[in-house]
């Protein structure tokens, strides 16, 4: 751990230099396969050139390649064998994405990053107690894929726990077989069964399920925080959402000064940002030796056909950028999704500033705008509605209640009857969007959307009170938080 924090400590140094050679090595591992020969990677491709020939990528896209690759062809964006996907929701032409897990990403990149999270986190706590007990992480599942049986897709945690070495799944919980099931109230038992006994020092997850696992590990004991059940657990590793709506919920339910939080940035596509400073809550430091060549898109020119990146060199503090990656997966100058804003450049540190589209994701569900859309369109064609203008927003968890989605629509023709109108959104959302409907299951972490009818002006009204009348000014469709829904119902009086 001591030798990778001086390696952590160089590319912190010496951090153009460390890209520079990572974009290397990653042309000339890739110049052979058919990407590579198309964009001309075999002629000693300047970053210049590179930006010059290849295109920015969305999902979309990229598809096609990546459909060949889930089909079983090799050698298409990436050299070494594929046999696994990574799984997650927020394209606009499917139910779900499949991101291409090379062997290299797996141990370069996924398992360095775990492997770095401990590392800092020793750095930052040499008194630590964490390797006398075991980490518990909530993982997903994995299956066959549909196209090709030879190929495993699943959530990025359950390739990762699949795949982990043997030193690494001595120190876990719960077992394989009980982490990677796929039946999540099913798993929930199991897993307070197993893990009760265990001497938990860790814990990994997204906050809303590690949430839920911890109250129902309450109920099933009788005890009243998590300490009487894990005296010491001292760490609590989390990414994918937003912390800061459920940081009380956890000190309420592990009431202890010395419990610790650390943020990462990890998804699907790769593993970006651990934490490596004490008190910086979500402030991350930029991992840049993980076989990731980043590039950034100014947010105001992100809608442009062809935008011109900045390299690493060229980004300025507090400015949002949409970020662009090239990785050892081939994944080739592909758009993310994530707005980041660097809060320091020496080392380079971001904070999560958004997606490049308005969203909710408060438990992990990625509703992105296109769904939303669908969602409305269907309920109203049901229930022949009619709508003017609508925006929905998170409601979060409490301690005695689960979370949600609040709606506000105002409707130029009312529907037939609400209530069947709120069960036609709720199912297309769940048809459209396998994220959400794995977060709907038995309402364990989301509950049916709650959804008010608005007095018509209603909107009208609120862009008035915000100066925003006419012009190309829109109500934002989806919010990440609940301040323009609260905003908007305060100034209609709702």
């Amino acid at each position: 751990m001591k030798k990778r924090i001086d390696d952590i400590d160089l590319f912190r140094k010496y951090p153009h230099e460390v890209q520079q050679e990572l974009f290397k090595g990653l042309i000339s591992k890739a110049k052979n396969t058919e990407w590579g020969k198309k964009y001309g990677y075999g002629e000693g491709l300047s970053v210049d050139k590179f930006r010059e020939r290849v295109p920015i990528s969305t999902y979309e896209e990229l598809y096609p390649s990546i459909e060949r690759v889930l089909k079983g062809e090799q050698n298409v964006l990436w050299p070494t064998k594929i046999d696994w996907f990574a799984k997650s929701s927020g394209t606009t032409n499917a139910r779900s994405k499949y991101i291409p897990v090379s062997p290299e990403s797996l141990e370069d990149c996924h398992y360095k990053g775990g492997k770095d999270m401990l590392s800092l986190y020793v750095n930052l706590y040499p008194e630590t107690k964490l390797f006398t007990g075991k980490g518990l992480s909530i993982g997903g599942s994995h299956r066959p894929s549909e196209l090709n049986p030879k190929i495993s897709c699943g959530d990025v945690s359950a390739v990762i726990m699949q795949n982990l070495p043997i030193w690494a799944e001595a120190i876990r919980t719960p077992p394989l077989k009980i982490a990677l099931m796929d039946k999540w109230e099913e798993k929930i038992e199991k897993m307070v069964e197993v893990t009760v006994p265990e001497n938990v020092t860790s814990l990994s997850g997204v906050p809303t399920w590690t949430y839920v696992l911890l109250k129902r590990i309450l109920e099933v004991t009788g005890k009243k925080n998590i300490l009487e059940v894990w005296p010491n657990l001292e760490l609590f590793t989390h990414g994918a959402v937003a912390f800061g709506p459920y940081r009380q919920l956890f000190r309420d339910i592990i009431p202890s000064t010395k419990m610790n939080y650390l943020e990462v940035y990890n998804a699907s596509e790769g593993f970006f940002g651990i934490q490596d400073q004490l008190g910086t809550e979500d402030e991350m430091l930029l991992m840049l030796d993980y076989g990731v060549y980043y590039e950034f898109i100014p947010i105001d020119q992100f809608d442009e056909e062809q935008p011109k990146t900045l390299t690493l060199d060229q980004v300025e503090l507090g400015k949002n950028y949409a970020l662009v990656i090239s990785t050892n997966a081939g994944l080739w100058r592909y758009k993310i999704g994530d707005t980041i804003r660097f809060t320091s450049l020496s080392p380079y540190r971001i904070k999560i500033s958004g997606r490049t589209k308005h969203y909710i994701n408060a438990f992990g569900e990625e509703v992105i705008v296109e769904n939303a859309e669908e969602a409305i369109t269907k309920a109203c064609n049901a229930t022949n509605a009619i709508i003017s203008n609508f925006t929905a927003a998170p409601i979060y968890l409490e301690s005695d209640k689960r979370g949600g989605h609040e709606w506000l629509i105002e409707f130029e023709k009312e529907p037939s009857s609400l209530q069947r109108f709120t069960q036609v959104l709720d199912d297309t959302l769940r048809e459209i969007n396998s994220d959400y409907d794995a977060k709907r299951q038995n309402d364990i972490a989301l509950e049916k959307p709650l959804v008010h009818a608005a007095p018509q002006g209603t909107f009208l009204n609120w862009l008035r009170h915000k100066g925003k009348l006419g012009g190309q000014n829109k109500v934002p469709r989806l919010s990440n938080n609940r301040e323009y829904l609260e905003e908007i119902m305060q100034v209609n009086g709702l």
